[in-house]
């Protein structure tokens, strides 16, 4: 393609160009009104012969470039996740209390550590399992990492349980035995399953059992949903280390770069 210079050429496809950019922007509108309420007007802004001319090429235009519609909704798409990500990373800096020091929050590490990761995890997501013994080598590994557990349970009743035991087995000083053990168990995850887990590990479970719907355990189920959606979590695992937020069974190695980055930005 040829660079103009200096004044605009002249050229029958330049020519079209500003056309082409006019269509755009009425695509662009007219995806806008299908959003935003119509103003009340008692004047319309075309007169209905110039309406439906206008329309006719518009139509004709996108039978012709239909890529200037998916160009449209793409543009559209990619500002709405901008603007997510903006608002997640706000959160992220508004909510950090929330999220590192809460003392409802089950903790594990070093509780002193230089560097905190966040985990929002489900008992039945086999990511989260797969990531697990990593994570367990990495605490072993770096003594200077503290951990904070969320309890997230977005895969059903049963997740819904193993939440509330694990925090019921908080209550006893049994977490940091509950937790790994959970975590290694493989198969179906049942309500008895649970309870199994739990009992192999020293907790009381008839008392688990009946602090497990107390309103306080309630309400961290609750605030940690929140955070979540807060900070535009879509599944499990998820991850905050420093002012970062990650998705997914991410491998050590790149656990260990988002670590020293953490670090390094203090």
């Amino acid at each position: 393609m040829m660079q103009a210079s200096g004044a605009a050429r002249t050229s029958s496809g330049e020519r079209m160009m500003p056309m082409r950019l006019l269509l755009r922007l009425f695509v662009a509108s007219m995806l806008l009104a299908l959003i935003l309420p119509r103003p009340a007007s008692p004047q319309e802004a075309m007169t209905p012969a110039q309406r439906a001319t206008v329309e006719q090429i518009i139509h004709d235009y996108l039978l012709q470039h239909p890529e200037v519609l998916i160009e449209a909704l793409q543009a559209a798409e990619d500002k709405e996740k901008q603007r997510i990500a903006a608002q997640a990373h706000d959160a992220l800096a508004q909510r950090r209390g929330e999220l590192v020091d809460d003392p409802t929050a089950p903790v594990g590490g070093n509780p002193k550590g230089d560097v905190t990761i966040v985990e929002f995890f489900d008992y039945r997501c086999p990511y989260c399992k797969q990531v697990e013994p990593a994570i367990e080598a990495l605490l072993r590994e770096d003594g200077r990492i503290r951990i904070v557990y969320k309890e997230w349970p977005i895969l059903g009743k049963d997740s819904v349980y193993a939440a509330r035991i694990a925090l019921a087995a908080k209550k006893q000083g049994k977490y940091a035995a509950f937790h790994p053990a959970m975590m290694a168990t493989k198969g179906q995850i049942t309500e008895d399953i649970i309870l199994s887990v739990a009992a192999s590990v020293g907790v009381d479970v008839e008392k688990a059992k009946s602090e497990m719907n107390g309103a306080d355990i309630d309400d961290i189920i609750k605030r940690n949903y929140g955070l979540a959606e807060a900070l535009d979590m879509h599944g499990t695992p998820a991850w905050v280390i420093g002012d970062e937020t990650i998705a997914g069974a991410i491998d050590i190695a790149t656990m260990k770069e988002k670590i020293a980055a953490a670090r390094k930005s203090g």
